[in-house]
């Protein structure tokens, strides 16, 4: 089949949540506290909010930053990182291992959106604390950005290069496999070919799979490394400790939250890429 390049560049992300009563259940591997409404752990991110310079995602009017993945890698490297490490030893076949990774996530984690789950109109999980609850139940649930960055992670740990993208109202993971050619799609970051969606929030998606509204659209695309991140809490005050449990401890109403942002990758920024789409 014939392939042709569209440019994909980026488009505008639409973030918009109600305040109302909130409840959050802390996970094992995190120390959440809130304060104002909002919820944050001991990194100093958000896990509210996904703008901001202590937001989950650092979105702003110009770029993105996921730092919540960083929470998983590096130094901070867990559990997220080593089941990638460990289906590596079960796939020494390079295509066959990164499907296996996909399946891994898409199988296990059951789409739920955060207001169902905590409350929230917007709480991101780390890598670690989703694994761990697949780890420990054989199942998590998560909605799209918690599946993505726990697929960016657990691809690091399988030898992958991986990126985390960014659209109108979605987020996905992207693995550098430039020998699959299973994709309905390919994406060149940065005039780099051989990027390949892996969309986890559907039972029966396979790799490669991409949604029609990302086809001849504009996303934004982070590539994931290893970046320091430093355990620290905002200086924010009063700020509450939610100790970890099971049950939901209550927080409280948080103000109406609504942003629209335009996203513009500009070659300054050494990590954000130009996307291509080709089909």
């Amino acid at each position: 089949m014939k392939k042709t390049k569209i440019l994909v560049i980026l488009t505008s992300v639409l973030l918009a949540g109600l305040g109302t009563t909130h409840y959050v259940s802390a996970t094992p591997s995190a120390d959440f506290h809130e304060t104002d409404g909002e919820v944050f752990d001991d990194w100093g991110v958000f896990r509210t909010r996904v703008f901001g310079e202590d937001g989950f995602y650092q979105l702003s009017e110009t770029t993105f930053r996921p730092a919540i993945a960083f929470e998983s890698l590096g130094e901070e490297a867990a559990l997220a990182y080593s089941l990638g490490e460990q289906i590596a030893t079960q796939y020494p076949n390079q295509i066959q291992r990164a499907e296996a990774v996909f399946r891994f996530v898409r199988d296990r984690v059951t789409y739920t959106p955060d207001i169902d789950q905590f409350g929230y109109d917007e709480f991101a999980l780390n890598a670690d604390e989703l694994a761990i609850t697949i780890d420990q139940d054989g199942i998590g649930y998560g909605d799209c950005e918690d599946s993505a960055v726990l697929l960016a992670v657990m691809y690091k740990g399988a030898g992958y290069r991986s990126a985390i993208a960014l659209g109108d109202g979605h987020t996905a993971a992207l693995v550098y496999l430039p020998d699959y050619n299973k994709a309905t799609a390919v994406f060149e970051l940065d005039g780099e070919p051989g990027w390949v969606w892996a969309e986890a929030t559907g039972k029966n998606n396979p790799l490669g799979w991409v949604p029609k509204e990302f086809i001849n659209t504009r996303i934004a695309a982070y590539e994931v490394g290893e970046e320091t991140i430093v355990r620290q809490e905002p200086a924010t005050e009063p700020a509450t400790a939610i100790a970890p449990k099971t049950g939901g401890t209550y927080l409280g109403p948080s103000p109406f939250l609504g942003i629209i942002v335009f996203l513009w990758l500009m070659p300054l920024f050494r990590r954000r890429r130009r996307v291509h789409y080709r089909r």
